[in-house]
């Protein structure tokens, strides 16, 4: 429960082919080392937004899970991918590939502040900061699936 009143804390799973899989609150992601992005991106609805965000890179937030892939093969790691889905219903796709170092190296967050403000009872925000459009930022994050993709039997 959140200090001073009776409202829970919000919570994100974290599950897929992991070693680890968890149920994370926004305190649990300040366990992670904090990054700050100072982003502008374009919604649809409100046009130009521009904000601040500080929290957890997704990568390290996965890569202490566990993984299920040989982290020395770099071929093994880029058929992996991310799936997000938040609270209002928004879902969005990431390959693991965008966010590794050996790759698109990509500073994606879970978010644990934004524009100076906890997110402690919102929930945790995806933010890709070299997104232009807003579609990949989720808010109140309840999962996050993390898993390979198989490719497709073609009769071969």
């Amino acid at each position: 429960m959140a200090p001073g009143n009776n409202r829970p804390m919000a919570k994100l799973m974290l599950h897929g082919d992991l070693d680890h899989p968890a149920t994370l609150s926004v305190a649990d992601l300040r366990d992670w080392a904090q990054h700050r992005a100072e982003v502008t991106f374009d919604c649809a609805t409100n046009g130009p937004q521009h904000h601040v965000f500080e929290g957890a890179l997704l990568r390290d937030v996965v890569s202490d899970a566990g993984p299920s892939f040989d982290a020395r093969r770099r071929k093994d790691r880029s058929r992996f991918l991310l799936a997000v889905s938040g609270g209002d219903g928004h879902h969005t796709v990431l390959s693991w590939a965008e966010l590794d170092a050996d790759f698109g190296d990509s500073g994606v967050l879970l978010a644990t502040r934004l524009d100076g403000a906890d997110l402690d009872e919102a929930g945790a925000q995806l933010v890709v900061p070299s997104d232009r459009c807003g579609a990949r930022y989720v808010s109140a994050v309840t999962h996050v699936w993390f898993g390979s993709l198989s490719p497709p039997n073609l009769g071969l």
